[in-house]
């Protein structure tokens, strides 16, 4: 199951930065391609706000 990003997020580009395949997209807010994200959750320990789940 994807990690989601919820509107929690503030832009900061943590995630995306962490991301091992490159699955997150900025755009006017960050989302997490379903079909690139490996489940590894790297990007949702690196979130400061919490906005991201799995789900």
């Amino acid at each position: 199951m994807a990690y989601k990003i919820s509107e929690e997020c503030v832009a900061c580009g943590s995630c995306a930065d962490t991301c091992p395949n490159g699955a997150i997209k900025e755009g006017d807010v960050y989302s997490i391609s379903t079909d690139e994200c490996v489940d590894c959750g790297a990007c949702a320990e690196a979130c400061p706000t919490g906005a991201i789940s799995q789900g």
